[in-house]
């Protein structure tokens, strides 16, 4: 290996040499963002099986659902 992976794989060894480990960074889950009435810009709602989108949508108290992968903060 050459360059910045052959510096990376290097840096990790010495960690591990060293006793340390990286924390994993949280796990993704799946969110919901759409619009409301009270909020009509893109925003994020819930956490799918926390909401659902269909429901959500189908009273319309939602609309421009999507669900996307992200962290919890």
């Amino acid at each position: 290996m050459e360059g910045p992976a052959a510096e990376e794989a290097e840096a990790r060894l010495d960690e591990l040499e060293r006793g340390r480990r990286e924390e994993a960074p949280p796990p993704e889950r799946p969110a919901v963002y759409g619009s409301t009435r009270d909020e009509p810009e893109r925003h994020f709602i819930g956490w799918l099986g926390e909401v659902d989108p269909d429901e959500l949508f189908a009273s319309g108290k939602a609309w421009g659902l999507t669900v996307v992968r992200r962290r919890e903060e």
